[in-house]
Order: structure tokens, then sequence, then C-alpha cells
């Protein structure tokens, strides 16, 4: 009995050592388990590719309306009846040629007698000089015969100008575009007889904001495509130094030959400019995204695979395309998949050849992770 007893105490002794030897162990040194390492998390893949700086020439589209280069309302210089209109409207002129004549009775007669006075004091002026040679005038006298001599020659040529001023000629070689006077109608000094323009050559004008001046320079080269589907070559003529009161935009004029005159004045034109070269890069449309601040940008990864956010601006617009300035040559930029990282994310970045056929196996969407 004792023996018995004394065999169940040594086997419950024996096994509470060897379960506290268990949890002794367990205590100071790991387990199979522990031991074994934890998956690394797999990186998100995304697609890049190197950004293509190069020298890039902007290109701008603007509405705006064609302008004579030259127009002239010409209006009478004198009072008068109208006695002749020589032009209608759409009559071709060159400097000189005959508008309008004005009545010029009195002023004929004034010119007739304006050149009478001035004969009557060229005679006098000789007979008095000849009396004066031989000493039977003063000389003194002579001086006050030659000034009036000189008014009437005055006097005469102030009757011709009036006399001219009846005859309303072109001021320049153009189209007459409206004649606004009739045979018989009084008119005063300033009344509007005739609008002529020079159709050639014309200009292209259109109104730019100060935030796309840059670049512009003059004889650059521009194309005009006119509402009614004919396109003309053109140049930068003139760029204002100052904005309108109005829409602060600034004028710039595009100047392009009309010598057919086929282009008439105030129609809709659209402009296209190549304005100066800069440095850009061409990145796809969909690459671009916004900071947490909301400035336009770009996402890069850096040589550690890390991504950064690179701020552009906007240079030229294409169909599917961007250029974009601010970007370093050699920058990598992430053209699928920005838009579910974030900045400071380390990245497995894919070239978009490599992405495209990959080797070993189907391609992956950028967005996939990689598994381990």
């Amino acid at each position: 009995m004792f023996r018995a007893r004394f065999a169940a105490l040594t086997i419950i002794a024996l096994t509470a050592l060897w379960i506290g030897s268990g949890y002794l162990r367990s205590d100071h040194g790991p387990t199979k388990s522990a031991r074994v390492s934890q998956p690394e998390k797999p990186l998100f893949r995304v697609v890049v590719a190197d950004a293509d700086v190069r020298q890039h020439a902007r290109k701008l589209s603007l509405t705006g309306r064609t302008q004579s280069d030259q127009r002239v309302i010409v209006s009478a210089r004198t009072n008068g009846i109208v006695t002749r209109v020589a032009v209608k409207r759409g009559a071709r002129v060159a400097v000189g040629d005959l508008i309008a004549e004005l009545s010029d009775e009195a002023r004929e007669a004034n010119v007739a007698q304006a050149k009478a006075r001035l004969a009557q004091r060229a005679a006098e002026l000789d007979a008095r000089e000849a009396l004066a040679k031989r000493g039977n005038y003063p000389t003194l006298n002579l001086e006050q015969l030659r000034a009036e001599k000189q008014a009437a020659e005055a006097a005469l040529a102030t009757a011709e100008a009036e006399l001219l001023r009846a005859n309303i000629v072109a001021p320049i070689a153009g189209i007459v575009n409206d004649v606004a006077i009739e045979i018989g109608q009084g008119l005063q000094m300033g009344a509007i007889i005739a609008d002529v323009i020079a159709p050639d050559p014309m200009l292209a004008v259109i109104e730019l904001p100060e935030r796309r001046l840059a670049g512009l320079r003059i004889n650059d080269p521009a194309e005009i495509r006119l509402v009614t589907g004919e396109v003309r070559s053109g140049k930068i003529r003139f760029v204002s130094r100052r904005p309108s009161a109005q829409t602060r935009t600034y004028r710039v004029d595009i100047e392009f030959s009309n010598a057919d005159a086929a282009i008439p004045d105030g129609i809709a034109a659209e402009v296209s400019l190549v304005l100066a070269p800069v440095e850009a890069a061409r990145v796809p449309r969909s690459a671009l995204t916004f900071s947490a601040e909301g400035q336009l940008g770009l996402r890069i990864v850096d040589a550690g695979r890390i991504v950064r956010f690179a701020p552009v601006g906007l240079v030229d617009d294409e169909d599917s395309t961007l250029w974009v300035s601010g970007l370093a040559r050699g920058t990598v930029i992430i053209v699928r998949g920005q838009d579910f990282i974030r900045e400071g994310q380390t990245v497995e970045p894919v070239r978009e050849s490599a992405e495209a056929a990959p080797a070993g196996g189907e391609p992956k969407k950028p967005n996939e992770p990689k598994t381990p």
C-alpha cells in the first residue's frame, strides 16, 4: 500500500516538473512558430516613363476679327452745294482721285479778285522802283509797296486754296465703302462725304490676357482661318503695351495680304500663333494630378523608389497629351497608378514597355500589387 502511494506521488511530482520546465522554456526562448519570419508586404506597382524634356514651340489659338489697315472718313473742308458725285460704293480710288465737287461760283470770283489786286500791287511797285532809280521817289516808301504786294500774293493763295477745297479727293488709295451725299445737297464744313478703306494689307485683331503675352514677338508667323473657311498666312505686326480699360486685355495685330480685296472688314477669324519655344515635357493628359494643397502637378519616383510630387505649369494642349514645364531632364514620371498612392510611399516602378509585355506571364494591371 505504501509503495503504491509512493509511486503515485512520484509520478505526480515528475509530471509537475515536466510541465514547469515547458513554461520556463517558453519564457526564455522563441518557439518554432515565433522563429518563422512574417512575409513582407508587397510594394504597389506603378507604370513610369522618363520625362522627355525638349524645346517646344507653343501654339496659341484665339478668335478675333478682320480690320482694314487704313480707313478714312472723308469730310467737307468748306461750305457749299454738291454739284457732282464722282464715285459710287465699291469703287476703287487712288490718292487724289475726285470724289465730289461743291459749288464754286463765289470762290472763283474771289480768286479773280485776288489776282487783279496782285497785278495792281505789282504794277505800282514796278513804277515806283523805276522812279526811285532816277531819284524821283523816296526809297523808304518802296518797302511799304513791297509789303502790299506780298499781302496780295497771300490773299491769292488763300483764295485758290479755298477753291481747291470745293473738290473733294481721296486721301488714300482703296475702296469707297460708303457715299453719304447726293447732288444738290447743301453741306457745312466737316460734313461726312464718303468712307474709304484700304483693304491691303488686312489685319486680324485679337485680344490677349496678360498671362499669354510671354513669347510674343514682332514678325512671328501666324495662321488666320476665316469664318468663310479660307486660310491665310500672316505675321505679328503690333503688340499693345497698354491694356484696354474695359477688358484689361492687350491688342495684337496680325497682318496678312489681301491684294485681291476678297477679305472684307469685320468678319470673324481664328488666329493661330506659334510662340517662342520653351523647355517642356510631353506627358499623357491622364498623368496629371493634384497635391493635397490643390496644386497641379505629376507624381514622380526618386532614386530610392519613393513617390514625390512635382508641380508643373501648362505650356501647350494637344489631343491626348499635354506639354508641361518645371520638370528636370531624367525625371521619372508615374504615368499609371498615380491616383492610388501618396507622397513618401515606396513603390515598385515598372517601365511602360515592360508593363505592356512582361517576361514569363500575363501583364499586370498598374495598380495590382506584386505577389511575393
